[in-house]
């Protein structure tokens, strides 16, 4: 039995501009109520179209105990269920694949990919197959991105949902494969690797590869309309973004920032590149002969896109990158990294998958790194919350999302 009085005191004790308390960055009992209670209430990122590409298709979700099968049905429609067979409850899928059905390993149950059961051996004559077919989990496909709820009342999406489509619609993402993918897991908790990411305070001196291409502008400073003028004075940056902006507004491709509006959960914002880098890559030069955009390979600019609580994503004119987070453990996460190219461009030929996914395996890396010493010094009798700086202000969005998630999460909760 999970009990929340120790999570709804803790909850209590944050504080505004700091750090979480520290027994629900390492204990147990945040990592279950986490995995069993917050993260079941809001929507996750899951993956994209592009790994249900076909018909037949399946990718597996998996958050705590709960395991969900993604699947392009025969008529194109992408649906999700619980990988639970409804007859005893056996896992149906035990990893991604493909399948003209799905069938339980353990009694041979057969169900079409729309989740309705085809064949059940046996049963007693009062059975009814129409009421047995898979549970369904609550999806939504946003330009390519695909986002689950576990929840049985899902919040609202709209907002999100036309905020994102409005601008990565531009690199269709239906027409992309996915290249690359890599699953890396962290030692360390889940809200310390989303806290790493939303934070470029540590950019300069840990991400040499990263840095090749990707301005800290953006990333908790130098965005004038946001607040961050504050943060720093660079006439420079400022009069190259203006010249930039004014292009990107030539081509029809701006938009303003949009930063987790009205206390939704979603960031948008087209950015410079650096260095005359015209995607994320360690020469700044495109990685695929495939460009997924119709502007060229002239224009020093990638979209980012960050959801609240767990993932985020670039788009570049060659390919896109998503990441997404799952906690493991009270002190394991697994970071999950696809690129994404061109479904015409060929291995060997038009991209090299090493060169693909150079930079952002480097960064990964450094990142992994530097949330295990976190976590490690957290887990000190030293550790007290910490201020955030001026440019962790992003870091802040997401803890602020996560307590009052938490909250809303508890209302209701008995011992």
């Amino acid at each position: 039995m999970l009990h929340f009085d120790a999570i709804a005191e803790s909850l209590k004790q944050t504080r505004t501009g700091y750090t979480l308390p520290q027994n629900l960055y390492v204990s147990e009992e945040a990592y279950r109520f986490d995995t069993e209670v917050m993260l079941k209430s809001v929507w996750l990122y899951a993956c994209t179209t592009a790994h249900v590409k076909n018909a037949g298709d399946q990718f597996l979700f998996e958050l705590g105990e709960t395991s969900v099968i993604v699947v392009r049905d025969k008529q194109g429609e992408i649906r999700a269920f619980h990988n639970t067979c409804t007859h005893r409850g056996a896992k149906l899928c035990e990893s991604a694949g493909k399948s003209a059905r799905i069938t339980c390993p353990y009694h041979q149950w057969t169900f079409a990919l729309d989740g309705k059961l085809l064949a059940a051996r046996n049963m007693p004559e009062d059975f009814n197959k129409a009421d047995n077919g898979l549970r369904p989990v609550a999806l939504e496909n946003i330009g390519g991105l695909i986002f689950l709820c576990l929840s049985d009342n899902p919040p609202p999406i709209d907002r999100v949902k036309a905020d994102i489509e409005a601008q990565i619609g531009l690199y269709d993402m239906s027409k992309l494969k996915v290249a690359v993918q890599d699953d890396l897991i962290e030692p360390a908790n889940w809200k310390l690797v989303m806290e790493n990411n939303r934070e470029c305070y540590h950019c300069d001196a840990g991400h040499p590869e990263l840095m090749k291409s990707l301005s800290t502008y953006g990333f908790g400073k130098g965005l004038p309309e946001d607040g961050e003028a504050d943060v720093v004075d660079d006439a420079a940056f400022d009069a190259m973004l203006e010249a930039q902006r004014q292009r990107w507004q030539d081509l029809g491709i701006y938009h303003d920032l949009i930063e987790f509006p009205d206390n939704w959960w979603h960031r948008v914002a087209r950015l410079p590149l650096a260095n005359g880098a015209v995607t994320q890559t360690l020469d700044g030069k495109p990685a695929s002969k495939k460009l997924i955009w119709p502007h060229g390979d002239q224009e020093q600019t990638s979209l980012s896109v960050w959801t609240q609580p767990n993932s985020w994503h670039h788009f570049c004119c060659d390919h896109v990158v998503t990441f997404s987070l799952t906690p493991l453990g009270p002190e394991k996460t697994l970071l999950r990294t696809t690129w994404l190219v061109h479904e015409d461009a060929v291995e060997g030929v038009d991209y090299d998958p090493d060169n693909l996914a150079a930079v952002w395996r480097a960064t990964n890396a450094q990142d992994s790194h530097f949330s295990a010493i976190n976590h490690q010094g957290i887990k000190g009798d030293g550790y007290r919350p910490g201020m955030y700086s001026v440019e962790e202000k992003l870091v802040d969005a997401f803890k602020t999302f996560y307590v009052e998630a938490s909250k809303a999460a508890l209302e209701g909760k008995t011992r």
